[in-house]
């Protein structure tokens, strides 16, 4: 089992749940008109998975969580310090040099490598395959999306909200074992 704690599992499906939600709704500029259906499917199941995630780690809150322990929370609140740093630093070298078309995959390769160290924070093995996931993911956005003539923020928020909303019901999933 990835999760030690109930709580722990219950808002990490939450929080990428949540996320995933953000990702459908980035992918909303311009997709494909065929894409329309799946990706309003996609950000109402990742709501209701961040609903149910919420809901279940309130319920559970007194099991504990990896981040009670004061070196845990630290590491935790670096990570996501430097995550957001870094993120917004390139957004705005990107809006500076009027490239905001590369906002998208640039914020999903900085989220993806921010689950690298967290996996291990948080104890959660399974994210570390989430990590190489939305790297990869980012990584391939611009030239898919030129390959197939689609804007880079669809091909992105496709590929990171599906990966998210994926991790966030195997995150609820793994609960139940």
């Amino acid at each position: 089992m990835d999760h030690m704690f109930l709580r722990d599992g219950a808002m990490t499906a939450a929080i990428l749940g949540f996320f995933a939600s953000a990702w459908f709704g980035w992918a909303q500029e311009r997709p494909p008109a065929a894409w329309k259906a799946a990706l309003i499917t996609g950000s109402v199941l990742s709501v209701i998975t961040a609903i149910s995630g919420g809901i279940l780690a309130w319920q559970n809150w007194h099991s504990g969580s990896v981040l009670a322990n004061d070196g845990a929370i630290r590491a935790y609140l670096i990570i996501l310090g430097i995550e957001f740093g870094v993120a917004a630093l390139g957004a705005v070298l990107l809006v500076i040099r009027r490239k905001p078309e590369y906002l998208a995959p640039w914020i999903c390769l900085v989220v993806g490598i921010h689950f690298y160290p967290m996996a291990s924070v948080l104890q959660y093995v399974s994210l570390y395959v989430l990590a190489t996931v939305l790297t990869v993911g980012a990584l391939l956005a611009v030239p898919l999306a030129r390959r197939w003539n689609l804007t880079i923020s669809a091909v992105t928020g496709v590929g990171a909200g599906s990966s998210l909303l994926l991790f966030a019901v195997w995150s609820m999933i793994t609960l139940a074992f």
